[in-house]
C-alpha cells in the first residue's frame, strides 16, 4: 500500500502529479506492476493513465456503479477505517496525513496478512533471523498512541 497524497478537493492535474511523484519514488520497482485497476472518476484523466502506461502498466477501468469490481481497494478502505480511523478523532489534514502514513508503515511492514501466509508485504530486514527466532523476552511497541501494538522478541 502506498499513500500518495491527501487533498480536500483533488483535481485531474493533482492526481496525475501524485502518480508521477509515486513512480519517481519507486524508481525501478515501478515496472513490477502489470495492471492498475481504477474507477471511472473524472479526476483520473488521460494524463494520469499515460503516466502509468509509460511504465508498461495496463489500465483497467471498473464497470459503472460496481464497487465490488475493485474489491482490493474496498477492502483497504474498510481495513483502515476499522483498525485506525474509526478509533481516532481526526481534527485536521496534517493529523490525518501523519496517522495514515504511520498506519501504512505498520500495514506494510508489521501487520501479518493471511493471504501472504501471515507474512508482511514488505519483508523486514530481520527476515533471515526468522529462521532461528530468539524466544527470549517479548517486547511491545505502541503505535498511534497505543491504538496498535507491535510485538517482537528482544535481541
Amino acid at each position: 500500500m502506498h499513500l500518495a497524497g491527501v487533498a480536500p478537493h483533488p483535481t485531474g492535474w493533482w492526481v496525475a502529479q501524485q502518480a508521477r511523484d509515486l513512480l519517481a519514488s519507486l524508481g525501478d520497482r515501478a515496472v513490477a506492476w502489470r495492471f492498475l485497476i481504477r474507477d471511472r472518476d473524472a479526476k483520473f484523466t488521460r494524463v494520469f493513465d499515460d503516466v502509468w502506461r509509460s511504465t508498461g502498466t495496463e489500465i483497467i477501468r471498473t464497470p459503472v456503479q460496481a464497487p465490488n469490481a475493485n474489491a482490493y481497494a474496498e477492502r483497504w478502505v474498510g481495513t483502515v477505517r476499522r483498525e485506525c480511523l474509526d478509533q481516532l478523532l481526526i481534527i485536521g489534514c496534517q493529523q490525518l496525513v501523519r496517522v495514515l502514513r504511520t498506519y501504512v508503515e505498520h500495514y506494510n511492514r508489521r501487520r501479518p496478512h493471511r493471504s501472504l501466509a501471515h507474512a508482511t508485504p514488505v519483508p523486514s530486514e530481520r527476515a533471515g533471523a526468522r529462521a532461528a527466532p530468539n524466544f527470549g523476552r517479548l517486547r511491545r511497541r505502541d503505535v498511534l498512541g497505543g491504538l496498535i501494538h507491535e510485538y517482537e522478541y528482544a535481541a
